[in-house]
Formats: structure tokens, C-alpha cells, sequence
């Protein structure tokens, strides 16, 4: 059996559990993202890893943190092999934005401690094991895991996220002109909203009252802009109809591993603008825009050169590099090859 800890459930868990399950025996262990309920959790899962521990075969973490200490730590008490998927803020130290683990005195020993004791290392994208960034200017060039731990053994391995394009597909249905969404949760949090780009999307809004912009995942998220809708979180039939009504899916993220939204908004057929971060070029490729720096006017003027072009050409070819690329086939035998549950 697979005991599989995290520290929120999302669909990217999901995902990975559907891929699992078919071979292997799997425990889905949620832990907490509250510093004050830290203790209690860690008492909680110090159990739970006891009580699951004659059935464990092996350890899988999604993301570094506090929720994996105790997985790498019994992991090589009992000699058992603890995978941990890097998936963003556990590879970043960014405390100009208020982002990544590493910026937390506590959270950071934590991170280092998991990621230099598990028994293999699964990012999402090759730009969270070492980049140089430069998209925001105000923030540190170095970041990535061998960046911030300079000492760092580990085997890493990247496997990119994948998609179902048999449901994330572009239903042929009419899109509204100059349309943008854009999906991320947490954003009432105005760090948060920051570091998810939100802050370039309302000014772009602010300058274009004629293009209309759809902002999904929170709705305590509050936009000065008319043009701006805000909606909460949504099931995956309903984003499927939102991102077919849209022409265009922002990802203008200060900082990003692998963006699931993005890659399910382009395998829609929404033409994808978004930040030089993460994995965030790779994804999009020659399929839309890429934003090299934080700058609304070279954003706004790449758009409008992007009007003058034929979008639906550019629409198809989105939805085609996805399923090329990141199909959901590639990452589910890429993860039970590196879990060894297939050879």
C-alpha cells in the first residue's frame, strides 16, 4: 500500500489517486495548512503512519512541507521509499511577494529536512529544480531546489503534469471576442491575487473597458473593474463551459510550477498569455503569448498584435500541443514507472 499525504485536497490529488489506483492500494492522508492546528496534525499523523505502517510498501508526498516530515522520517526508520512531488511554493524563496516555503524560518527546515532525506524527488516542471528568474525584477534570480539547497543528493526526476483531452476539449462552441479567464483559488488573500498576476490582469482591465475578463476560484475576491466577474470555485463539467466561452486563458503568475488550469483551459482551445515562469513557457510553446517581464504596456501591445492574427488558428493549435505534450497517458506511466508499480 501507497500512503499518500498532502497538505490540501485538490484535483491534481485526484488525478493522481485515479492514476494509482488501478495498481496499487492507495491512502489518501490530508494534513493541514493552519499554523495553529500544526501540533494536533502532527500528533495525528504520527499515528495514522503508525497504525498504517505493516500495510505501507512506500511514501508519496505532494509537496514539501510540514505534512512530509514524518513520511521521509518513518520512511527511513522502517526502510521504505518516500517519493515527494515538488509542485511550486516548496521550491521557492520569493518574501518580496510573500511566496514559498523557504522564506519561513520553521517551514524552511522542514523543506530541506523532507527533500534531502526522502528517497527521490518528482517536480512538476525542470524549472523547479533550478532557473534563473527574471520575469519581476524585485525578486531574487536565484530560485529552484538546487538554488536554495545547495547541498541537495536526492535523485530528482521531472514529470510534468497531464490532461484528459478526451474531456478537456474545445466543444466547437461560439466564443465571446476579447475574452479572458483566468482560474486560482485563495485569491481574496491580496498576496495571493499578486502572485497569481492578478494585479496585471486589473490594470490591463482598467485600460480596456470593451474586453471582458472572468476571474474563477474565489469569490471573496473583490474587483474594482465592471468588466471584471468574479465566481468561486467551480466543478470541472462548469469550467469545461467556461473555458469554451472564452478566446483567451491568462496564467500570469509571479511564480508557477506546473499550472493544471492553464494546460486544461488550452486543451479547450483558449489561447494562453501567460508569465515567463515555471513550466509556463514550456507549456504554452509557440501557441500564444509569453510575458518575459512584468510590464503591463508590453503585455497590452502583445495582446493587440495577438487580436490582428488569426486566433481560431492559434486556438486549435493550443488544444493540440496539449494533447501532444501533457497528455494524462504520459504522466500516469511516467508515475507508476517511478513508484515502481510498472516496469
Amino acid at each position: 500500500m501507497i500512503l499518500y499525504t498532502f497538505p490540501v485536497h485538490t484535483a491534481f490529488i485526484d488525478r493522481d489517486l485515479e492514476m494509482i489506483r488501478p495498481v496499487s492500494e492507495i491512502q489518501p492522508l490530508e494534513f493541514t495548512q493552519s499554523p495553529i492546528q500544526l501540533p494536533f496534525y502532527f500528533i495525528l499523523q504520527f499515528f495514522q503512519l503508525l497504525w498504517f505502517l505493516p500495510k505501507t510498501n512506500q511514501y508519496l508526498c505532494f509537496f514539501g512541507g510540514y505534512h512530509s516530515v514524518l513520511p521521509v522520517w518513518f520512511g527511513k526508520a522502517f526502510g521504505k521509499k518516500c517519493s515527494i512531488q515538488a509542485g511550486g511554493t516548496d521550491c521557492m524563496n520569493m518574501p518580496e511577494i510573500g511566496y514559498g516555503n523557504f522564506r519561513k524560518k520553521w517551514l524552511r527546515k522542514a523543506t530541506i529536512y523532507s527533500f534531502k532525506n526522502c528517497t527521490l524527488i518528482l517536480p512538476v516542471a525542470e524549472a523547479l529544480v533550478k532557473q534563473n528568474y527574471f520575469y519581476d525584477p524585485q525578486i531574487n534570480p536565484k530560485q529552484g531546489l538546487l538554488n536554495l539547497i545547495s547541498d541537495l543528493k536526492t535523485p530528482i526526476q521531472v514529470i510534468p503534469n497531464g490532461f484528459d483531452t478526451d474531456f478537456w476539449r474545445n466543444l466547437g462552441k461560439e466564443r465571446k471576442p476579447m475574452s479572458f479567464i483566468s482560474v486560482a483559488t485563495g485569491t481574496s488573500n491580496p498576496s495571493r491575487a499578486q502572485v497569481k498576476g492578478y494585479d496585471l490582469i486589473e490594470k490591463l482591465a482598467k485600460k480596456h473597458a470593451d474586453w471582458s475578463f472572468t476571474l474563477v476560484g474565489d469569490s471573496g475576491y473583490f474587483s474594482p473593474n465592471e468588466n471584471v466577474t468574479v465566481l468561486g470555485k467551480m466543478d470541472a463539467s462548469e469550467l469545461l463551459e467556461y473555458y469554451n466561452s472564452h478566446q483567451f486563458y491568462f496564467q500570469l503568475s509571479t511564480s508557477e510550477g506546473f499550472p493544471n488550469a492553464l494546460g486544461e483551459a488550452m486543451a479547450c482551445g483558449c489561447v494562453p498569455i501567460g508569465s515567463a515562469v515555471g513550466a509556463i513557457p514550456e507549456i504554452i510553446g509557440n501557441t500564444g503569448v509569453i510575458l518575459n517581464q512584468k510590464d503591463l504596456f508590453i503585455l497590452e501591445s502583445k495582446i493587440i498584435e495577438l487580436q490582428n492574427t488569426d486566433i481560431s488558428s492559434f486556438s486549435k493549435k493550443s488544444a493540440e500541443r496539449i494533447d501532444h505534450f501533457f497528455n494524462f497517458e504520459t504522466r500516469k506511466n511516467a508515475l507508476l514507472r517511478a513508484l515502481n508499480l510498472i516496469s
